[in-house]
């Protein structure tokens, strides 16, 4: 099964950052962002880039301009994630040969972003929507694109979101918070991804 959860480390420092990141991949979670409003987020970058770029995909979230996107690849990241959808901040991910990932609330963000090249969006703030505006939002889309619940999204709470047409998620403190060492991440993670799996398989198996 490919995992479709990525891992936000929002408030992550340099010195924390291989350790937590091998927790994560070890765990089985291989999608890794450090929001650009994080202490020394590109230095963090780098170091999990240069440790686990072979085994996930490491890059920044909160990327607001197209500068951002150069400096987050400059540091070895590969996925640009954002809080809104920007089509110059998507051009200019695109044309770099990263992954993009804008953030969406309503349908006109959603093919606004589309429309711009993204295949995988984020609602944002998704406890907002609830599972049944992502369900709604999601009966319109092109089935080619894969929208993540990002916001208030748990181990507790992942099945419902993944009934209602989530292909993946984005975990920020259900996760990590700012402080948490290696092996608290890892005992949440292993929680995630068995959540994430029963969650997928249970869709699968009708």
């Amino acid at each position: 099964m490919t995992r479709k959860i990525v891992a936000i480390l929002r408030g992550i420092r340099p010195d924390e950052a291989a350790a937590v990141g091998a927790a994560l991949v070890e765990a089985g979670i291989t999608m890794i962002e450090v929001p650009l409003n994080s202490p020394q987020p590109l230095a963090s970058i780098e170091i999990l880039a240069r440790d686990l770029g072979d085994a996930a995909l490491i890059g920044a979230g909160t990327v607001l301009t197209p500068q951002q996107v150069d400096d987050v690849s400059s540091a070895g990241g590969r996925l640009i994630v954002s809080p809104n959808c920007n089509t110059d901040v998507i051009s200019r991910t695109l044309s770099l040969g990263l992954v993009s990932m804008p953030g969406v609330f309503t349908p006109t963000e959603c093919f606004t972003a589309i429309e711009a090249g993204a295949r995988a969006i984020k609602l944002f703030p998704a406890e907002i929507a609830g599972p049944a505006g992502l369900k709604a939002i999601k009966a319109v889309l092109p089935k080619d694109v894969g929208i993540y619940a990002v916001g208030g999204i748990s181990a507790g709470n992942c099945a419902e979101w993944a009934r209602a047409g989530a292909a993946g998620f984005g975990i920020g403190g259900a996760l990590y918070k700012p402080g948490d060492d290696a092996p608290t991440v890892a005992a949440r993670a292993r929680d995630m991804v068995a959540a994430h799996d029963a969650a997928f398989e249970g869709i699968a198996g009708g």
